[in-house]
């Protein structure tokens, strides 16, 4: 019994290690009417040490938007009085930091071993990839598709039907570690497609015909990072000669107008671009995978958090892609399905305009290989809790977000090219 107990703790203690820097740090969100609100916030920014949670950077922040950025307990005060004598409208998100991220945990399933409920660690994770192909052979087959700059395998689910010459769906999760409920999506999907097929017609269709490439983590080194030592960590954890710094943002390392807009050059920066497109190992294994299957994959899917939004490209540029009209009419639909369960509401349309420039992208990458269908989810919230979505609202999160993500899959079934 003591034994168990031991553990028990030992558990709950790593869970929480990377909350506790964050005693009585802020989330604050700004209120930004203006150009000179955008240029005040970039002053601020550049004086005081803000991590951006919306936008991603000081310099993606534009007129008629909101701000929300994490400070640190030191310069409350001085960011709380420049906001004042600026006049900058502004409300407290999270009172205190490490309480929300302890407040995470709040679905009472604190068990060891893996849960659908909650926030799994890479090692759970890793033990459920080989046991959920193991026990359904029919459907699931586990590859790996590369390994991370630590060396850890990055695998990959391949789920559907046993059939010859399928088309395919890509679907990844955990681009920026500190995103959590997307590998909560990729395991939930998984778990649906084993439970329902053969109950569920229209899951059954899906995995009749379709294969559904699932890469539960891809950066997993950044994930295993937010469990260890920073639970605000959303890089890569690469590192190179000339630089003390660590990690490349991997959604800004894709070959679209890579480092052109909204990406940084500073290997210090939270959207730092690499010293090249492809540089990380874990973006040049996923490119190299599509590339590999590109005749079969008809359509790309991207998990992020947080902002309840559908993007589909352009985000390096305000440009249309070619069949605009169709994801738009697509986007719209989807997210109409997705609040059909318990009303979240989503806001959708092409990334630059509807979240912000950001070049370097996975969607963009896989729209310009030739794949029809791009989209990046953002899943819950709007920013009351932030990265901190607490384990109370995975299943909700999960639930609608597969609503939309079948609506999608049979949409492309529909339109198969």
């Amino acid at each position: 019994m003591l034994a168990f107990l031991l553990l028990v703790t030992v558990t709950l203690a790593s869970a929480h290690e990377s909350g506790e820097h964050f005693e009585g740090e802020k989330v604050f969100r700004v209120k930004v009417e203006d150009k000179n609100h955008v240029n005040l916030l970039q002053e601020l920014a550049s004086t005081n040490q803000i991590d951006f949670w919306k936008p991603d950077s000081a310099t993606q922040i534009t007129p008629h938007s909101t701000v929300d950025f994490h400070v640190k307990a030191e310069d409350i005060l001085t960011v709380e009085d420049f906001l004042e004598q600026n006049e900058l409208q502004y409300e407290v998100l999270i009172g205190n930091l490490r309480s929300a991220l302890e407040a995470q945990f709040d679905s009472g399933a604190r068990a060891t071993g893996h849960s659908y409920e909650k926030y799994n660690n890479w090692e759970t994770i890793e033990a459920w990839t080989k046991q959920v192909a193991s026990e359904n052979p029919n459907l699931i087959s586990r590859s790996t598709i590369g390994t991370t700059f630590e060396g850890r395998n990055i695998y990959l689910l391949k789920v559907g039907k046993a059939g010859s010459n399928k088309p395919a769906i890509f679907i990844d999760c955990g681009f920026h570690a500190r995103e959590w409920i997307s590998p909560a999506f990729c395991q939930w999907f998984v778990k649906e497609a084993v439970r329902t097929y053969g109950s569920e017609s229209q899951m059954t269709q899906l995995l009749n015909t379709f294969d559904f490439y699932v890469v539960p983590v891809l950066n997993i080194d950044g994930y295993v990072y937010t469990w260890t030592t920073n639970r605000m960590w959303r890089k890569t954890r690469s590192v190179r000669s000339g630089s003390t710094c660590v990690g490349t943002d991997p959604n800004r390392n894709f070959n679209a107008g890579w480092c052109s807009i909204g990406a940084s050059r500073s290997p210090c920066a939270d959207t730092y671009c690499g010293p090249a497109a492809e540089s990380e190992k874990e973006t040049k294994a996923l490119a190299d995978f599509i590339r590999k299957n590109l005749s079969s994959i008809k359509a790309y899917l991207t998990i992020h958090s947080y902002s309840q939004m559908l993007l589909y490209p352009y985000s390096y540029a305000y440009k249309l892609p070619a069949n605009n009209a169709e994801l738009n009419a697509l986007a719209k639909a989807t997210v109409n399905e997705l609040a059909s369960l318990y009303g979240t509401k989503y806001t959708c349309g092409p990334g630059a305009s509807t979240i912000y420039p950001a070049a370097g992208g996975s969607d963009d990458w896989a729209y310009d290989q030739g794949i029809k269908y791009s989209f990046t989810f953002e899943l819950r919230d709007t920013g009351r809790y932030g990265f901190a979505l607490p384990e109370s609202q995975i299943r909700a999160t999960c639930e609608e977000t597969l609503r939309a993500v079948k609506y999608v899959a049979s949409y492309v079934l529909e339109h198969l090219y």
